[in-house]
């Protein structure tokens, strides 16, 4: 790995990073005119659609209940696991809501533009903090609303799309969306993680009418871009033709490259860039181009902002920059644990019935 890791980026700053990075490369409406659109208006969240997924109906009261304290000046204190409300500032509730909408807002505009246009347009929710960490009676990683999730639910309720599949590749578990959707055969929950920690198991594949709609694949450390690209083609292609889904809603996380502090991955900003162009090809292929990304992990600076760059320039069809990027960053790279990737993918492949 590169020993020039990045310190960190923080939550507030992960958005107006990208912003200037995407303007850097003029990848912005003011430059590309219609070929890249930005929704100006984007509605909240309600309560109804948070809880069509947050089971547990009091989580909302309680962050908004956190909320009114801090806004109080009164000692955050519950009895259970809410560590991550320490984080909570005045305007974290309405901010969420935001965030959950702008999803939503987005999933409205794709699924229309997929009824005029046989080249529908790729979502990209630049929303700030990451969501997926959220469990249904605590908060972990700073994440309040899973917001990929909650647009899976809305694209079900409100625009009658049956099969939805979410496709995770951050490096870390998406605990909430797991839990959620366990014991639902319609909503096809595809993860790869890092084994370390806590993680999704192998042998868990749904529950119920669910059984095999969920697919957790733990990968070994200083898995990279070998890994990430082999279960693409190996995984995550014939689950998604065997599936038939009528949305692709993608859990975007970047903490995976090589020199972000937070990862134990080795992928490439490369490998970011493929990854976005072969699933906006997959969704094509499948689903009337019907996708949309919610950003999700990343905390170094430079690689959360040029891996999101590269992924537009995916969307576009343009050429990746990715070799100038590893130059700049004098990116190092261990061999990968090609044996344990591919005991790993084949143990996947068993327990799903991909051959």
């Amino acid at each position: 790995m590169d020993h020039k890791k990045d310190l960190g980026i923080k939550c507030d700053a992960r958005v107006p990073s990208i912003m200037s990075a995407l303007e850097k490369a003029k990848l912005t409406p003011e430059f590309r005119g219609s070929e890249i659109l930005q929704l100006n208006s984007s509605r909240k969240a309600t309560l109804k659609d948070i809880q069509s997924v947050y089971y547990c109906t009091h989580y909302p009261a309680l962050l908004k209940e956190a909320v009114e304290d801090v806004k109080a000046s009164k000692p955050l204190n519950y009895s259970w696991s809410m560590k991550e409300f320490e984080y909570v500032i005045a305007t974290s509730y309405e901010d969420s809501l935001l965030a959950a909408g702008s999803g939503l807002s987005l999933v409205d505009f794709v699924v229309a533009a997929s009824k005029i246009n046989d080249k529908c347009p790729v979502g990209f929710a630049l929303v700030p903090p990451p969501r997926h960490h959220i469990m249904l009676h605590e908060s972990r990683g700073c994440c309040y609303f899973e917001n990929a999730g909650i647009a899976a639910r809305y694209a079900q309720l409100v625009h009658g799309l049956k099969c939805v599949l979410i496709i995770d590749f951050d490096v870390h578990f998406l605990s909430q969306t797991n839990r959620a959707y366990y014991d639902d055969p319609d909503i096809f929950v595809l993860s790869t993680h890092c084994k370390e920690g806590y993680y999704g198991k192998f042998d868990e594949i749904g529950s119920g009418r669910g059984e095999g709609a969920t697919l957790n694949l733990p990968l070994p450390n200083a898995s990279g871009d070998i890994a990430m690209r082999s279960v693409f083609d190996e995984i995550i292609v014939p689950c998604a033709q065997k599936f038939k889904p009528d949305i692709i809603i993608v859990s975007a996380g970047y903490d995976g490259h090589a020199i972000d502090p937070t990862g134990r991955f080795q992928v490439t900003t490369g490998t970011y860039y493929t990854l976005a162009s072969s699933i906006k090809q997959l969704a094509k292929d499948l689903c009337g181009g019907r996708c949309v990304f919610f950003l999700e992990g990343g905390q170094s600076e430079g690689v959360l902002s040029f891996s999101v760059a590269e992924s537009f320039r995916a969307f576009l069809g343009e050429p990746s920059m990715a070799d100038e990027f590893e130059r700049k960053y004098e990116v190092f790279l261990h061999d990968e644990p090609i044996n344990k990737i591919k005991e790993a993918i084949q143990r996947t492949k068993h327990l799903h019935s991909i051959y």
